[in-house]
């Protein structure tokens, strides 16, 4: 049997050597000469002046009492901060404010060190903080803060570093070393890619410093700084890699959406002029619109006609352009009517408000011979996960960077599928002579609970798996994979809530639920206009309620 790497009380400090490992064989070039030293003097320490540094880079915050930490296989606190204090990676006489201080004091300890300055000491300790701030508006150590507590802070000062050898591993932020753990403890587990020399998210030092300037930018946005301050210096970055300008575009994108929500129609257009993110387009004619400039609307809204970007703007584009022509003095125009849908009519007893009208559908609709599964998204795309799933995962430069990725980093771009147009190919041709009967079945065993971007391991159970086998044609699978290819972002949603089988006779019917005052989505409407074009059966279901009794 395998050992469990958790057994090993240092478990943490192998996972950052293990980074550091992969770092130095990927980005030798990329990594700066005070990484390549950190690197360096770290590998020289003592295993308990490692094991210290990365348990306070693994903690929250940047400062932390001596007397507060206590690890077993670390031992004398003092004896292992040491070495890091000569390296001054650790700071035992950094200033700290009096927010800062409060951070790392009870309240018991706050009266202590400053009670004579405060006027209310049975109040609350946020109470007290204004107060402070006031009387005391300098920075001094923790030392001559506290002299009488008698324990030492440190105080990180390496975490900016630790970041980004953070970010070039992950090729983000938002992962952690958690990642490391939760794999060991089987809570999380990923698909097994074969690494190339390309496979980087971050080709170069000047990627490195333009994703973490961007990190930077979003967090300013997201703290509600002035968006053009924000704009100009983003205007002014230069990056010639197509990962990095998409995550540009997009925040470039939700800044001209937040423009737009304030009112600040001058600065939405401007920033969605010039962004290419998908649906740019579609808000800069909406806002040409609410400023009444309809024929620079109508003459955007005519291009784009011309060529959509996806069908969600075509959709829109029907609902815009006669409203446009019709401002603008042209006649009306007929909008087409939608397809007749069958229509199911309910009206069912709520007698727990803790259900959803689908489970109640789902249980009035259901019967032994003809089951019905709440799906929703979860059904067609764990299906196409399953059988795609060579092409999904196949090592292809700039897709996957480390091991801890549900899938490639490029699935929402616009040619994530003609990269892997013959390996999906190659895939869907199975549904043609039914290989892919077997091919679903056996990726269900051997890849169960493997991360996806596409199977829904929670909602997919065996039983489910072999009833849509059995009565889900090839021909309507085909159909619903092609179209989630045209575009992964917009089509892997609004799929209909149920379907219901009917194994004796393998037959099916999707249903898409509305409880009472509830409107059918776009999304929603080009499924259901899909399917109907194919002629896939499926219907929506209206729910009232009724009164108990009635």
């Amino acid at each position: 049997m395998t050992a469990n790497p958790l057994d090993d009380p240092f478990y943490y400090l192998n996972n950052f050597m293990q980074v550091l490992d992969w770092l130095e064989q990927r980005y030798a070039d990329v990594l700066s000469v005070e990484e390549h030293r950190f690197i360096h003097d770290f590998n020289g320490l003592p295993r308990e002046a490692r094991a210290l540094l990365v348990r306070l880079v693994m903690r929250k915050g940047m400062h932390f009492r001596a007397s507060k930490l206590h690890y077993v296989e670390i031992g004398d606190i003092a004896s292992a901060a040491r070495p890091l204090l000569e390296l001054g990676w650790l700071d035992e006489h950094q200033p700290l404010s009096v927010e800062a201080l409060f951070e790392v004091l009870l309240k018991a300890e706050i009266l202590q060190c400053l009670g004579s300055a405060i006027t209310q000491p049975k109040g609350k300790k946020t109470d007290w903080l204004p107060a402070l701030c006031e009387q005391f508006p300098h920075e001094q150590s923790f030392k001559d803060w506290c002299p009488a507590l008698g324990d030492r802070l440190f105080s990180l000062t390496i975490m900016g570093l630790c970041d980004r050898l953070r970010l070039m591993f992950f090729g983000n932020l938002y992962q952690d070393w958690s990642e490391f753990v939760l794999a060991d403890l089987g809570v999380f587990t990923y698909e097994k890619v074969e690494f190339c020399a390309d496979s980087r998210g971050l080709r170069s030092r000047e990627d490195v410093d333009a994703c973490l300037f961007l990190y930077q930018c979003q967090q300013l946005f997201e703290a509600g700084e002035p968006v053009a301050a924000i704009v100009a210096q983003i205007n002014g970055l230069a990056l010639g890699n197509p990962w990095l300008q998409r995550r540009r575009d997009k925040l470039l994108f939700q800044m001209g959406q937040a423009c737009e929500r304030a009112g600040d129609f001058c600065a939405a257009l401007t920033l969605y002029r010039d962004c290419v993110y998908p649906g740019a387009r579609l808000r800069m004619i909406r806002v040409l619109e609410r400023c009444g400039e309809y024929p620079l609307a109508l003459d955007l809204a005519c291009q784009a006609e011309q060529a959509p970007q996806n069908a969600a703007e075509q959709q829109h584009l029907l609902r815009v352009l006669p409203r446009l022509r019709r401002k603008l003095g042209g006649p009306a125009v007929k909008r087409p009517a939608p397809r007749q849908m069958e229509r199911l009519e309910l009206q069912l007893i709520r007698t727990d408000p803790m259900l959803s009208v689908e489970d109640y559908v789902q249980a009035h609709l259901g019967e032994d011979s003809a089951p019905v599964h709440y799906v929703e998204n979860s059904l067609v795309n764990s299906l196409f996960g399953l059988l795609c799933w060579p092409a999904i995962f196949a090592p292809l430069p700039g897709a996957f960077f480390h091991p801890f990725q549900r899938g490639p980093v490029d699935l929402l771009s616009e040619d994530f599928h003609s990269r892997r147009a013959e390996l999906f190919q190659a895939c869907l041709d199975e549904l043609d002579d039914g290989r892919y009967l077997e091919t679903i079945r056996l990726r269900y065993a051997q890849k169960w609970g493997v991360q996806s971007p596409f199977v829904f391991w929670g909602a997919l159970s065996e039983p489910l798996l072999e009833q849509a086998l059995d009565c889900l044609p090839a021909e309507h699978l085909k159909h619903w994979f092609n179209r989630l290819l045209l575009d992964i972002k917009a089509n892997r949603a609004g799929m209909p809530d149920l379907i219901q089988f009917w194994p004796q006779e393998k037959t099916y019917r999707m249903i898409e639920v509305k409880g009472p005052g509830d409107r059918l989505q776009d999304n929603q409407l080009r499924w259901l206009e899909f399917c109907h074009e194919h002629r896939m059966p499926i219907a929506v279901c209206y729910v009232q309620w009724a009164e108990q009794g009635a």
